[in-house]
């Protein structure tokens, strides 16, 4: 089979000018034979012979420039239905893998569309607006804004990074057009860039490649080009999605070019190819009403908004519309507020067309998936599906002796309250009854879905314990198959060794090595059980004295791998309740590393350390020295070790099967399971 692949030469053609021209920058675009060649020898298509075309210049020069997605010719179903291209308007989410720069460069957007004020104090990172997101330094919830570009409204969608939040990004695919992918200039394709690039193919959405960092000191765009394109090519991407436009930027620095040595004093570069290679919304101007309710948040004084594109019609405020979640399930409700999003803010409207994106008041049940229809011939949209997860834990009520102390809601009946609201707007995760009436099984797609679940609820003053993360395993044909991962390692040379010889302990396969640069540091790439990554944060950041970078991103079901050890030490277990006292830890620390300080109240079967060797071992930390009447020749002077500082994301880690954490507002306790100690008995 011949396949024809062309590529545009960098004479090709040359993006309209904007008010302030910038000629050097807007000049060239990407030449896919000067970063690809001839040499595809890499791409899994080494059975294909590739053919490039030579074009003609002349015709090229007049040529528009052909971008990610062309426009399918209109089907007799469209043409029948009236379907237009709105050309005022554009829709995009920024996609990347976690770290790459989206969030960065969204300010950097916003800040040039003259969103705020000369003089106006603005924080890094506006889109991080909860706390969570500011402290852990990455974006767990989508977000909306809008700048204004040319007179044309841009809707801009921040997604999140990890996999773990893959849900966010592949609901939110369903209200744009075009994605701009965002790959950092060193590090190149990442797992999670494989994951939301495959979504927005799948849905056919335009692809703008952002390198951004282009400033690091081993920015290599050449290579990221290249394994950017082989990604296509691997996803099964057609030919036209395959030649797409490549912006190169930085983010931190509000600059963007054609060229990685050629960048504009702005990002002008980039709007232009956002204008030029991302289509307006395709809408039926006079068709029935119809808008997708996609995302969901909630105000005290507005209660529940749903927000979502408008596919059709015309949405007014107090106009009466049928919420559909299926044809025979419909219902009626009325619409109180409607609206948009200008700059950064959510701003009242009275109507909004089809193509837009907007935020509706007034449907306190509506649901994420359910349709907002027209009252009289409205029909229900396609409701969005998201993968499955793959990780659960328990729930369950806190029974340790400290219960009540700091929470303010302890009861199963809270419990269960707040764990089916987070479904409504958290649609990867899965929540039901687990053995007992307290106790609950959340499923989420990783450990740190369901981490910030719990750090969330912690904050709202929720007291509960959760037991540790079990992977989800299926049975096909009597045979029993569990999950797996792609791990990518970046590890300094010097402490591969260790690295690779735990995540060979933990039944991972290695299919690929590779150096990175100037920068001493080797890329790892290992097909693992998601089992074998519980718990290996923290061994492999000890493994390589803090310098190894971990990311994991689901792959597939596979053959039962057999038992993994994932902790070789046991804990150390107080003996009774009590106050710790310096007397006590100073020989219990020579049994292991503490988790406690002196002076901290602690009750029977709390963990306050790990132990040296295998097995659990109790200990007194609350003894006191005896004050006898016979004077010491020289009082003895106690010098404790630092006490280990674990966080929820630690514990939850470190703990095994019989073992629980306590999380309340003030304090993350972890103990024996009280259940396992009636069994062993």
């Amino acid at each position: 089979m011949d396949m024809a692949v062309s590529f545009h030469n960098n004479s090709s053609f040359s993006l309209p000018k904007p008010r302030t021209p910038h000629p050097s920058s807007y000049s060239s675009t990407l030449s896919a034979r000067q970063h690809f060649g001839y040499n595809l020898s890499s791409s899994p298509i080494t059975t294909t012979s590739l053919k490039f075309r030579h074009c003609n210049t002349a015709t090229q020069r007049h040529r528009r420039i052909q971008c990610s997605v062309s426009p399918p010719a209109e089907t007799a179903a469209e043409k029948k239905s009236r379907l237009m291209r709105r050309s005022d308007i554009r829709n995009i989410a920024i996609i990347a893998h976690v770290d790459h720069g989206k969030t960065t460069l969204v300010d950097a957007m916003l800040k040039q569309a003259k969103v705020f004020r000369d003089n106006q104090t603005v924080k890094e990172r506006i889109m991080d607006s909860n706390d969570l997101e500011r402290e852990r330094g990455i974006t767990i919830l989508s977000k909306n804004t809008s700048i204004t570009y040319n007179d044309t409204k841009i809707n801009i969608i921040d997604t999140p990074g990890h996999s773990d939040f893959g849900g966010e990004v592949e609901r939110i695919l369903n209200m744009v057009e075009g994605v701009l992918l965002v790959v950092d200039s060193v590090e190149g394709p990442m797992p999670q860039t494989r994951f939301v690039l495959k979504k927005a193919l799948e849905f056919g959405h335009a692809v703008v490649v952002v390198v951004n960092k282009i400033d690091r000191p081993s920015a290599r765009p050449d290579y990221v080009i290249n394994s950017t394109f082989e990604l296509f090519i691997e996803l099964n991407a057609t030919d036209e999605q395959c030649d797409f436009q490549a912006i190169y930027a930085s983010g931190i620095q509000g600059k963007a070019g054609l060229s990685p040595d050629n960048l504009a004093d702005d990002l002008g570069p980039l709007f232009e190819s956002i204008m030029r290679c991302i289509p307006g919304p395709r809408i039926e101007k006079d068709g029935a009403l119809q808008m997708l309710a996609t995302n969901l948040e909630y105000d005290e004084h507005k209660g529940r908004i749903a927000i979502g594109r408008l596919h059709a019609g015309v949405l007014r405020k107090g106009m009466e519309v049928r919420v559909c979640t299926s044809e025979d399930s419909c219902r009626y409700a009325r619409i109180s507020e409607l609206f948009v999003y200008e700059k950064f803010s959510r701003v009242s409207a009275e109507s909004v067309a089809a193509g837009d994106i907007c935020a509706v008041c007034g449907i306190d049940d509506i649901q994420i998936g359910e349709t907002i229809a027209d009252k009289v011939s409205g029909k229900p949209l396609p409701s969005i599906k998201v993968e499955e997860p793959t990780v659960k834990m328990s729930f369950s009520i806190n029974t340790s002796p400290f219960v009540g102390r700091e929470g303010k809601y302890v009861t199963s009946r809270n419990l269960r309250d707040r764990l089916y609201r987070e479904l409504e707007r958290n649609l990867a995760m899965r929540v039901a009854d687990g053995e007992t009436a307290d106790t609950f099984i959340v499923s989420g797609r990783g450990t740190l879905h369901i981490t910030i679940l719990i750090e969330n609820m912690r904050r709202e003053g929720y007291e509960f314990m959760v037991g540790p993360p079990k992977v989800i395993n299926k049975k096909v044909n009597d045979k029993l198959l569990e999950p797996y991962e792609i791990a990518t390692v970046e590890v300094p040379e010097e402490h591969m060794g260790p690295v690779v010889e735990l995540l060979g302990k933990r039944r991972g396969q290695m299919f690929d090595m590779q150096g990175v640069g100037s920068e001493g540091t080797t890329f790892l790439k290992y097909k693992i059980p998601t089992r074998g990554l519980l718990g290996l944060r923290n061994a492999i950041l000890t493994a390589s004295r803090g310098t190894a970078i971990l990311n994991t991103i689901f792959d597939g079901y596979g053959p039962w791998a057999g038992d993994i050890s994932t902790r070789d030490q046991g804990s150390l277990v107080a003996f009774e309740d009590g106050t710790t006292t310096s007397y006590a830890l100073s020989s219990s620390q020579e049994r292991g590393q503490m988790f406690l300080g002196p002076g901290v109240d602690v009750y029977k079967g709390q963990i306050v350390g790990i132990h040296q060797r295998p097995g659990d071992l109790s200990l007194n930390v609350c003894k006191k020295k005896a004050a006898t009447n016979i004077r010491s020749n020289k009082e003895q002077t106690v010098v404790l070790d630092t006490p280990l500082d674990y966080s929820l994301d630690d514990c939850i880690e470190y703990i095994q099967e019989d073992e629980l954490v306590e999380v309340t507002p003030l304090s993350i306790r972890m103990c024996k399971n009280p259940k396992f100690a009636k069994r062993g008995r």
